[in-house]
């Protein structure tokens, strides 16, 4: 973190319902749900201002969680449903968890002034390190949907030793080429702004049925977000360039992500050929595959069970280990909920597991479905 120039911050504020709010009364519940204990910060970055809500403090050694939303949404709409999930709570309550909104996509933000230059891609993941120092952040561990993965994924690029792992959730890996360009500009002379949204967002067959869950989000995309700001982070992703990401091996000095890697996506969905294509360019000893049927195109909303169980796993091989209430087992005691680190002593599978000096530990390259754990060394891929 050497080299960060030093910044201004304002006070932090309670999450609470204000003026702001008033459009939220007639939400969704995966909207409405407001808890006391989750703060507001805005902070100065290189590159403007970056709206957060945090809960909890940083716990020693342990990583925060960082999440990092889709574009269209921001993290009510893109997360609130996978972490009011009960399960998913017991784990989140042992670490400190942000969530970061994109420029100007915050409930209630104002309109960026005419001539606003939104900020790149690049920008965007050069921002997340300001975040870092302010709250004090030994390192993170990603959660990303769709250009919040991919901006999570640059930043683990560009800062490697502050991320010790990735949560990607329908990541696109390539920039847009020039048919693709011409369809987006197409379709956006054609369609509303929350439909061009919806079609990056959702399959085919959930927009054609027109499902409840997508008539929610085209009403919550067109009155929350600001539409203005919303259409420079749209024109921005659409002219993100190639992660530029290589397997090791397959190219000379290839980069690749150094963490362990969860990559998310639903059969069928939008961005499924992406993921794919990502996966072939990471490193398979730390990579873990997990398409899930009957998710659509928000796993993260539609499967937050799925998805909780498999977050767990993903925490084990990195060396944490979860004592979960599991609300199907018959009988028996079931030991109370924690997250910790696991000892040396519990498997040799780990490598500095627990340190005597606090250093960083390394992570292990576990992966696991959801039926059960098992240790690999090549990429897993699992469909659940």
């Amino acid at each position: 973190m050497a080299g960060l120039q030093e910044l201004r911050f304002p006070e932090e504020k309670p999450l609470l319902r204000g003026q702001d709010a008033a459009e939220l009364e007639n939400s969704d519940t995966f909207l409405l749900a407001v808890d006391a204990d989750w703060k507001e910060h805005d902070i100065e970055t290189p590159y403007g201002l970056l709206h957060v809500v945090i809960r909890g403090s940083p716990k020693g050694n342990r990583p925060a969680i960082v999440t990092y939303h889709d574009v269209g949404l921001n993290h009510k709409l893109c997360f609130n449903t996978f972490f009011n999930f009960e399960d998913m709570q017991e784990i989140t309550k042992h670490f400190v968890v942000c969530h970061v909104d994109a420029p100007g996509q915050q409930v209630g933000a104002s309109q960026f002034p005419q001539g606003y230059q939104f900020p790149s891609m690049e920008q965007l993941a050069a921002m997340l390190p300001s975040v870092v120092q302010h709250f004090g952040f030994k390192y993170v561990i990603g959660i990303g949907v769709g250009a919040g993965a991919y901006v999570l994924a640059k930043f683990a690029l560009i800062f490697p030793d502050l991320v010790e792992g990735l949560v990607l959730i329908n990541i696109d890996p390539n920039g847009k080429g020039w048919i693709d360009w011409a369809a987006t500009k197409l379709s956006s002379l054609t369609s509303t702004l929350p439909d061009t949204v919806l079609s990056h967002l959702f399959r085919q067959e959930e927009l054609v049925s027109n499902t409840e869950l997508v008539q929610s989000y085209r009403q919550q995309i067109g009155n929350v977000v600001n539409q203005a700001n919303l259409q420079l982070f749209w024109n921005m992703y659409n002219s993100r360039r190639d992660l530029d990401i290589n397997r090791p091996g397959t190219v000379p000095n290839a980069k690749t992500l150094r963490c362990p890697v969860m990559l998310v996506v639903g059969d069928n969905a939008p961005a499924e050929e992406g993921v794919v294509e990502c996966n072939s360019k990471l490193d398979p000893t730390t990579t873990t595959f997990l398409k899930m049927a009957d998710s659509g195109g928000l796993p993260q909303v539609t499967q937050p069970g799925k998805l909780t169980e498999a977050f767990k796993y993903f925490l084990q091989g990195m060396g944490y280990i979860a004592y979960l209430k599991d609300r199907r087992l018959s009988g028996g005691a079931v030991p109370s909920a924690s997250m910790t680190r696991l000892a040396r002593s519990r498997t040799s599978s780990l490598t500095s597991a627990s340190s005597v000096d606090g250093s960083r530990p390394q992570a292990c390259t576990h992966s696991e479905s959801s039926e059960g754990l098992g240790q690999v060394n090549h990429t897993m891929e699992v469909s659940c």
